[in-house]
């Protein structure tokens, strides 16, 4: 493998990646979270795929279809062409609910000739950790386990099943089909229902993006970002994770190695303020009720991260039959971060809640359940922000005084004291504000490193620290201030390497950080933007989306000599900060009429 060459299709429910080649290299079914049915992208002998193969002298490319999340592989020799179609399906039912079933479907379209392929179906499911039996009967091919936990798999075709089996070669004469469904199907499938599943949800995804508020400037990739962020959403609770993969690896052969297909309550409440304000209100109200249904109301055990229904225990193990991607070892299941204290969560989180506030006029049952959560997050922050914790990077050993954790604690009061003051509540904003205001005071005093000139990463640290950049997003500091102009200065001298950014270099539990990461890149571009420095900003920007694959799509760092994509994928971080960074080199400003008139369009869209 070179690279992440992949698009990613998906349902909300799940998710798969499939290569430039056409290849299904990772799916987990029924649910993101679920064991992997493929994983050859973790291991390319024992991890299992779907693929297709042609003769080398075919050409093969790659495409969505138009702004959808149908992803289209075409493959040509001559006159002899065909396409291959990838969806999972999804879209709203006639009775109004979502119907998003843990099935694949590939459409086989014949454009012209009479090319020919083998189908190569390899399912290995449980992570390939046992031997998966694969077997045919007259309607279906069906793959299981015997050993360890039982698993099993249905694939329904209507080519030859044995030429399936066997990987021999076909001759395209007519379109094809296959759908693979992690349910055994109730109703005899046919080209025409096939059809319609693909007609659906192509209309599913064409209605979506035109709700999103569009702009005339950088559309493409912000559209595309749009529709990932909605494949990393789990429709069911309206947790949204922040990758669909495991283990991918920040550094080849090294060991940092993660499991993301969970919800980090900061990263989804940063995802929630953008979809709001491009005009994805259902998302955002789903997440809040997942908040909501995840933590406790009077009671400070709040973690930084849950499963996608809410699950609160992650344990983390290691997959050590799998070779890991490119021989990146440990592959790790679970993330033992969820036991972590990291104080910048609360701040995030609040400053969603407020935006909601301002927005929209809730029930009255509903702002309760938000005021009661605001004040329960408020004597956590007021207990809470002297104390030292792992930081928005999730330092492994000890705790410290994070600039930005101090930040994002001073976030928490003022928008704290924003809400009391919409509600009326003067007592609790007074009180507030006063808390504000000193957290602030300290960071001032001892966030600013006066030899260094800069906010540095922690109280008496020399080093710089990304996370920084984000003082002028929350309202900390204004961009035109000297010390936060000098402090982006700061930050592109010694943290920007060929137009790349680390989120700092210090040395932390596995040694020094070699790769950028991508959300960084973006906020350095974004900032140096804010502070006059556009022409910069602005081939910095241009720059940086020359690195997405060659469906537009990023993950969480770029290699600073290859800019190969590395680490999990696709980021839901990476793509945030993309959104953002564009909207504000485009000069974009969401209105309230733009808002207004996308909810009215679509008040239960989702």
């Amino acid at each position: 493998m070179k690279d992440l060459d992949y698009g990613i299709i998906g349902n909300c429910k799940s998710a798969a990646l499939v290569s430039r080649y056409g290849s299904i290299d990772w799916c987990c079914l029924p649910e993101f979270n679920s064991a992997s049915i493929f994983a050859r992208i973790l291991d390319e002998e024992k991890g299992g795929y779907f693929g297709i193969e042609v003769a080398p002298e075919y050409t093969i490319i790659q495409s969505y279809v138009d702004q959808t999340n149908i992803l289209r592989t075409r493959f040509s020799c001559g006159d002899d062409v065909f396409d291959v179609l990838d969806f999972m399906p999804r879209y709203r039912s006639d009775s109004g609910y979502y119907y998003s079933p843990p099935d694949i479907v590939r459409i086989f379209r014949l454009i012209s000739g009479r090319p020919r392929a083998s189908i190569r179906y390899l399912p290995r499911l449980n992570y390939a950790e046992h031997e998966t039996v694969t077997a045919r009967n007259d309607y279906y091919i069906k793959s299981y386990t015997r050993q360890g936990t039982y698993e099993s798999i249905y694939l329904y075709t209507d080519i030859d099943h044995e030429a399936v089996l066997s990987g021999s070669e076909i001759e395209l004469d007519r379109d094809h089909y296959c759908l693979l469904s992690y349910n055994q199907k109730l109703a005899a499938l046919n080209h025409h229902i096939i059809r319609l599943e693909y007609e659906r949800t192509q209309v599913y995804w064409l209605n979506f993006l035109d709700r999103t508020v569009h702009f005339k400037k950088y559309q493409a990739p912000i559209l595309r970002s749009v529709l990932v962020l909605k494949l990393l959403t789990f429709h069911k609770t309206g947790a949204i994770l922040a990758a669909v993969t495991t283990s991918l690896p920040e550094v080849i052969g090294e060991v940092r190695n993660w499991d993301y297909r969970f919800c980090w309550i900061r990263d989804a409440s940063m995802l929630i303020a953008i979809l709001t304000a491009l005009g994805h209100y259902n998302s955002a109200q789903r997440f809040l009720n997942f908040i909501l249904n995840v933590i406790p109301f009077k009671d400070d055990k709040i973690q930084i991260m849950y499963g996608i229904r809410g699950e609160k225990e992650l344990f983390e193990r290691e997959l050590d039959w799998l070779s890991g991607y490119e021989g990146s070892r440990p592959v790790r299941v679970g993330n033992a971060a969820y036991t972590q204290k990291q104080n910048d969560i609360y701040g995030v989180l609040v400053d969603v809640i407020h935006q909601h506030f301002n927005l929209f006029r809730h029930t009255l049952a509903f702002s309760e359940d938000l005021w009661t959560m605001v004040r329960s997050l408020m004597r956590t922050v007021e207990n809470g922000w002297r104390k030292p914790d792992k930081g928005i990077w999730e330092i492994r050993s000890e705790d410290r005084q994070f600039t930005f954790s101090k930040v994002l604690s001073w976030v928490a009061m003022d928008r704290g004291a924003r809400i009391a003051e919409i509600l009326e509540k003067t007592e609790y904003a007074d009180a507030w504000r006063k808390t504000a205001d000193k957290i602030k005071k300290e960071i001032h005093e001892k966030g600013w490193n006066q030899t260094v000139g800069a906010f540095t990463q922690s109280y008496g640290s020399a080093d710089m620290d990304a996370s920084n950049l984000l003082m002028e997003t929350y309202g900390f500091i204004d961009a035109r201030d000297p010390k936060y102009v000098a402090t982006v200065r700061k930050i592109y001298e010694e943290l920007c390497q060929d137009g790349l950014v680390y989120r700092y270099k210090n040395e932390d539990d596995f040694g020094h950080p070699k790769t950028s990461f991508t959300v960084c890149t973006f906020w350095l571009i974004k900032s140096l933007y804010k502070i006059g420095d556009k022409e910069q900003a602005q081939r910095m920007f241009d720059r940086t989306l020359s690195y997405a694959n060659h469906l537009g799509l990023f993950s969480e760092g770029i290699d600073f000599t290859t800019k190969r994509l590395l680490g999990n994928f696709p980021q839901g971080y990476s793509h945030l900060a993309l959104v953002d960074a564009a909207m504000t080199l485009g000069g974009m400003k969401v209105t309230e009429a733009q808002m207004l008139v996308s909810l009215l369009r679509y008040p239960f869209a989702g």
